[in-house]
């Protein structure tokens, strides 16, 4: 298990799938998970529910890294939208949008 310090924080948030898809007639959603140190802004770790493994991980590995404090969260939105070519691709995005949005509201109420 990943040990994590006690700045970080964890949201999740989920986007409607295409029906014509696996993930879409099983699950319905796709869901993005970010943990976000509040110290530094930079993304931790993060998961999907796609239903493939490498999926995941090529997601995982696009967005862990990024400081959502230094830069803006369409940056790392438009690299997901460059690179991930899945038909899931707008759901994932939607939904790193809104995980990060939970993250500002988060902080606008601390």
């Amino acid at each position: 298990m990943d040990g994590y310090d006690k700045n970080t924080v964890y949201f999740i948030s989920y986007a409607k799938l295409p029906e014509n898809i696996s993930a879409g007639k099983l699950h319905g959603v796709v869901g993005v998970g970010l943990i976000i140190n509040t110290k530094t802004g930079i993304i931790e770790d993060a998961v999907s529910t796609l239903l493939t493994e490498e999926a995941k991980k090529f997601l995982k590995n696009i967005m862990v890294g990024f400081n959502v404090h230094d830069h803006n969260i369409d940056d790392l939105v438009h690299e997901v939208e460059y690179r991930f070519h899945g038909v899931s691709r707008k759901a994932v995005c939607v939904a790193l949008k809104g995980a990060y949005e939970k993250y500002e509201i988060w902080k606008s109420e601390l």
